[in-house]
């Protein structure tokens, strides 16, 4: 692993490529790619569609595995751990939140956030996913199913969800992708004050608004990391 201090980096990707395979033909989707996520960092990924952004949000998530290069995540190499131990590293150390929210539409908001709780010896997951709910204002709507809530209170729980087990890091793809102006703008400012309070953030996003009041922001394009900068000064960093 790259000499930094262990306790400031949570996550690094060094030379890391993948390449999928259709049929004859080969798509470079990650071309040599090395980054740094710090603890407690707000970063924004951003560039245009099939740039390599999903991608390495599901390299850093353990979704997927590097074809070459290495990724080390709290100072353990582990896109080359079995699979099994790979799903532990997913379901203890990292919280997702995906455009679309992800959630059983049959299944009330409370049920939906303790879902990740059901692969953990966790006894209290009832309580675990109110306290999360609540977290994210909406105590309110514990046992209202997704038909009977707002895309912005959807977003809200699938956040909620992401949060339960306590990740040392949340990555989201898209997370304002479908939600209107105003509801993206409030859950932008849930995203920041999860950062205030010491979550590491890494989001995939095509929205200026989250680009600019990330700390920091990485652009990639045809697989690559063609910028890597402050985003604005006095961004949180």
């Amino acid at each position: 692993m790259a000499a930094e201090s262990q306790n400031d980096v949570i996550a690094e990707c060094a030379a890391v490529s993948r390449v999928y395979s259709t049929g004859e033909v080969q798509v470079h989707a990650l071309r040599d790619v090395s980054l740094t996520v710090h603890r407690g960092e707000f970063l924004a990924v951003v560039g245009p569609s099939g740039s390599g952004k999903s991608t390495l949000m599901n390299i850093l998530g353990c979704l997927d595995r590097p074809t070459s290069g290495r990724y080390f995540f709290e100072g353990r190499e582990v896109s080359r751990l079995a699979d099994e131990q790979q799903a532990s590293v997913r379901n203890k150390k990292v919280g997702f939140v995906f455009q679309s929210f992800n959630l059983m539409p049959r299944a009330t908001a409370v049920e939906n956030v303790y879902l990740p709780l059901l692969y953990s010896r966790e006894k209290r997951r009832h309580d675990a996913a109110l306290e999360a709910l609540a977290r994210v204002g909406l105590s309110q709507r514990a046992h209202h199913r997704p038909n009977q809530l707002s895309g912005g209170e959807q977003q809200r729980v699938a956040i909620a969800r992401a949060l339960v087990n306590s990740p040392s890091m949340l990555l989201a793809d898209e997370p304002t992708g479908n939600l209107d102006t105003q509801t993206g703008a409030e859950i932008v400012a849930l995203l920041e004050e999860l950062h205030r309070e010491g979550m590491t953030l890494v989001v995939v996003t095509h929205s200026l608004e989250i680009a600019t009041r990330a700390g920091r922001v990485v652009t990639f394009r045809d697989g690559r990391v063609v910028s890597d900068a402050a985003s604005r000064p006095g961004a949180p960093s």
